[in-house]
């Protein structure tokens, strides 16, 4: 029998680490409204996207000379956000950096955003031995390019990690890139995201280091 090796944790940001998904669909509830009221709930169409792509897919065009104005008001939104970890992520992530499992955040957001939650967030650094950003990747989620970055910064194979995400760009990322994917069900109902996840979890309360072994172990 073919033993798999748990190497490394890869994290998205928003709805994984932390619980900030409805903020930002305030967020751009608002830039939505004012600028692209042709189109209703795009708030929740963007999720998981980066920031270029939300500018260029859906602001651009005779909008473009928002896009300035629009990122201006969310570094200052983000300047203001609560960063609240999802319920049990602390300890979880503190249970695998006890069994040497490696950590890292994977997201699709910039420094500009990291550098306010650092600001807000004392000890957020700790949890994490690499931190990558937008800056980092080539190809933006749902490719995978930024998740089989993460696994060469510790030399895992894809089959010795799992990847913890929630919007549908971000499940798909980690599907694409051969890895074993939680869902977590902070954003999207636990049922749209089945399909893209080996499992399912609303947060890490009742998920630990002993699932993660057996996740890893099936087929």
């Amino acid at each position: 029998m073919n033993i798999k090796t748990f190497k490394a944790a890869l994290f998205d940001l928003d709805g994984v680490v932390f619980d900030t998904e409805p903020q930002y669909t305030k967020f751009w509830g608002a830039q939505c409204r004012e600028f692209r009221p042709d189109h209703p709930g795009l708030e929740h169409e963007i999720k998981g996207q980066t920031l270029v792509q939300i500018l260029d897919r859906h602001f651009g065009g005779v909008l473009a000379e928002k896009q300035s104005l629009i990122i201006e008001r969310l570094n200052e939104y983000e300047k203001d956000m609560d960063f609240v970890f999802v319920n049990g992520f602390e300890a979880f992530v503190r249970q695998l950096r006890d069994n040497g499992i490696k950590t890292a955040v994977v997201t699709s957001s910039n420094l500009d955003k990291m550098y306010a939650v650092y600001n807000k967030c004392e000890g957020f650094k700790a949890l994490f031995d690499a931190i990558l950003t937008s800056e980092d990747f080539e190809r933006s989620k749902p490719d995978p390019d930024c998740y089989q970055k993460a696994a060469q910064r510790f030399d895992a194979k894809a089959d010795e990690c799992i990847v913890f995400e929630d919007s549908f760009n971000g499940l798909k990322s980690g599907r694409a890139a051969n890895m074993k994917v939680v869902g977590l069900s902070t954003t999207n109902s636990p049922e749209s995201i089945a399909p893209y996840s080996d499992t399912v979890i609303p947060d890490y309360s009742n998920f630990g280091y002993d699932y993660c072994l057996r996740l890893i172990q099936e087929p």
